[in-house]
């Protein structure tokens, strides 16, 4: 015991083994952020929005910068009844001269069956 003592370095050692557990690889968390946000829902949606800002373009007939400034948000839309969608977009498009309903039926048909996105990814 003596001789065990006169050496301290073996002593103050300490090692920590984790049991069965190891940590999720990064690829794996990847594959849940998949499953929460469907890649075919994500494509979908930015299909509407390419979509919307093509036809705001027409119906306003102006470039970009002299474009009003008009925010249609999907996820305020899709938590309206029909009838209150088709009123929201109309007041959202007063400004505009031209002839609307074409572009709200539309956009109506589009975002049917469309979820709600929740969390960072909402704009």
């Amino acid at each position: 015991m003596a001789g065990m003592a006169s050496e301290p370095g073996t002593q103050s050692r300490v090692m920590f083994q984790s049991a069965d557990k190891t940590e999720e690889p990064p690829h794996r968390k990847l594959g849940k952020l998949t499953v929460k946000y469907n890649r075919k829902d994500l494509q979908r949606r930015l299909d509407i929005e390419e979509w919307i800002d093509d036809q705001l373009h027409l119906l306003f007939d102006c470039e970009e910068e002299e474009m009003p400034e008009l925010e249609i948000d999907i996820d305020e839309l899709l938590e309206l009844s029909d009838v209150e969608q088709k009123s929201r977009l109309q007041e959202l498009l007063q400004e505009c001269g031209k002839p609307k309903e074409d572009f709200i039926n539309g956009l109506l048909y589009r975002i049917k069956g469309l979820r709600k996105m929740s969390g960072p990814l909402k704009k």
